[in-house]
């Protein structure tokens, strides 16, 4: 019985450290690019588009498709760097400890 209580115990210091990385990751902001920095998508820490900034030099309506691919070119790139940035932090909550597959946190 001692080791359930034990467990409980890290199960809920485990519940307060995912809440506090999911405060945190609302608050981070990672940066993703193409076009050579051309195009530049900001995303939270939780994939939400906070900025996007285009350079005025690739508006040409003529181009509207090359600014669209541009623009999720950029999407992809800042989303890749928030999962291995979630990654990261859930890596030093849970103390490198591997999650089953297909179950992912913060749930």
């Amino acid at each position: 019985m001692k080791n359930i209580g034990q467990m409980m115990k890290q199960a809920q210091k485990l519940q307060e450290k995912m809440g506090e990385m999911q405060e945190q990751l609302a608050n981070t902001e990672v940066t993703g690019s193409s076009g050579g920095g051309m195009i530049e998508v900001t995303l939270n820490g939780k994939a939400e588009v906070r900025r996007v900034k285009i350079d005025p030099s690739v508006i040409d309506p003529a181009e509207a498709e090359m600014l669209e691919d541009l623009i999720v070119a950029a999407i992809n790139d800042a989303k890749v760097k928030v999962e291995a940035h979630v990654a990261e932090q859930m890596s030093e909550v849970t103390g490198g400890l591997k999650l089953p597959p297909g179950m992912q946190l913060p749930f």
